[in-house]
């Protein structure tokens, strides 16, 4: 298992629930890549595509988990033909194909990728996200023939709507494996 965290616009610091994921991968024994992409609060798509595209060269993920923007960049790759053939693909708080904000003009829209090459992709949301909306992540999982899973309030799953430690994704990626140090 060789597991790439992806954060979105502004990085996923320490108490996020990716930071936490990538602690808990390692001191598991498990092998994680969480990269800092740069700028991560001013954000440009080239440069991100590249970096990330540097990551997957160097690390050769399996399972790859994306938050937010994060996405957006990984339909790129898909659409550039450019990502990896993964085992599994989370999908978590993607915004919107048609997100309209100035500081990432570089990143949309986005068309709908056809394949994510992975054996099997999960996409998950909240029924109150602001950068999507549930009928847009259905669309977007129905298109993918992929489950969707809906959280209940979780704004955009981050740590400004308690995302810290969450322990869905925990289980889901560690399959059982206990933390024996955190």
């Amino acid at each position: 298992m060789r597991v790439l965290i992806l954060h979105g616009w502004g990085g996923s610091d320490y108490p996020h629930w990716q930071a936490i994921l990538s602690a808990k991968i390692a001191c598991s024994y498990g092998t994680v890549s969480f990269p800092l992409i740069q700028h991560p609060h001013f954000p440009h798509l080239n440069r991100w595509k590249r970096e990330i595209l540097n990551h997957i060269e160097s690390f050769k993920p399996n399972i790859v988990v994306c938050h937010s923007l994060a996405n957006s960049v990984w339909f790129h790759l898909l659409l550039d033909n450019k990502a990896p053939y993964l085992d599994k693909l989370y999908i978590v708080a993607p915004p919107s194909m048609n997100t309209k904000h100035d500081m990432l003009s570089s990143f949309f829209p986005i068309k709908v990728p056809k394949s994510l090459n992975a054996k099997e992709a999960i996409v998950v949301v909240s029924d109150n996200d602001p950068w999507i909306d549930l009928t847009e992540a259905d669309y977007l999982a129905k298109s993918w023939g992929v489950p969707l899973k809906i959280l209940k309030e979780a704004g955009h799953i981050n740590i400004e709507s308690g995302y810290g430690q969450w322990n869905w994704i925990e289980n889901e990626i560690l399959k059982g494996e206990k933390c024996h140090c955190c």
